[in-house]
């Protein structure tokens, strides 16, 4: 049995949906189940509720587990979230995890959620139990989060400058997820993900740009406009203070321009280009799906 936790977030559910696409069983964690109601509609899945900080609510969840892909909301408790878990997991009986983190996954990294997943990382390779890293790079979706500015300024604004970033398709983590989760021979691996190409903002502009059929322009703002606009949108402060820092890695030069085809290759996986999830999403960038993923 195979447990996936984190499922209501964007890569818990793309991993599960992609479980449910390959008709294989698998154990989905979430604390509150009316959340996962879409789900367990889905073929082969199991729901199962519990709350990864209290161990004692964990025992269904884990019951006859063998492997963990381990996620968790990025918030102030995710360093005792995920070890609170990886502690039980062990407990339980559990071989492997694989952890899901960052490209820049690194305990001396001046992003905090950087040094939170080196944190957690290190406590599970030194756990006993058997360990997979993967991390990918920026997410695509991260650019749905730029619909409402691109439906009524037809414009995005982010303080990049003309940084290169390396995006990549949640429906390819999913797939190496599972990969890693259902085939042997990757513990004690580390597997970086990223999209094919490394793009600027202005690079990404012209593909959303050709996708909806209208011109969008990038917009290079200050540090400071984006960090007032965060906490207007109520986005707590210590996020925006980490996101802060993590704009100024990027304009930097901080690894995430670097393009890593190693695990694409490994697996079987064929890239996704920006250009097809831009054209996959073109209803939402032109705001006529009537939500926008990744907010």
């Amino acid at each position: 049995m195979i447990l996936v936790t984190g499922v209501n977030g964007l890569i818990g559910s793309a991993v599960i949906r992609e479980f449910a696409r390959q008709q294989y069983p698998v154990r989905a964690l979430v604390r509150n189940r009316a959340k996962a109601q879409a789900l367990e509609t889905l073929p082969g899945v199991e729901v199962v509720e519990g709350d990864m900080l209290r161990p004692e609510t964990l025992g269904r969840a884990l019951d006859g587990v063998d492997r963990v892909l381990l996620i968790s909301s990025p918030d102030q408790q995710m360093v005792e979230t995920q070890c609170t878990l990886i502690d039980a997991a062990k407990r339980a009986g559990v071989r492997h995890i694989v952890k899901l983190s960052g490209v820049t996954t690194s305990l001396d990294s001046p992003f905090l959620f950087s040094r939170m997943h080196a944190e957690i990382a290190h406590h599970l390779e030194h756990s006993g139990l058997a360990w997979t890293q993967l991390r990918p790079s920026q997410f695509m979706t991260e650019y749905l989060r730029e619909v409402p500015t691109i439906v009524a300024e037809r414009a995005f604004f982010l303080p990049f400058e003309d940084a290169k970033l390396t995006p990549v398709d949640l429906e390819d983590i999913a797939k190496a997820a599972f990969a890693l989760l259902t085939t042997p021979g990757h513990e004690g691996k580390t597997y970086m993900i990223s999209g094919p190409e490394a793009l600027s903002m202005i690079e990404i502009a012209e593909q959303i740009s050709l996708a909806i059929g209208e011109a969008v322009r990038y917009v290079n703002i200050a540090p400071e406009e984006r960090k007032r606009a965060q906490l207007a949108a109520g986005i707590p402060a210590y996020v925006v203070d980490a996101l802060d820092v993590q704009s100024r890695l990027r304009r930097e030069g901080n690894g995430e321009e670097v393009v890593h085809p190693e695990t694409h290759i490994a697996l079987g996986i064929r890239p996704t280009t920006f250009a097809e999830f831009a054209r996959r999403h073109a209803a939402d960038f032109r705001g006529e799906s009537g939500h926008f993923e990744g907010v």
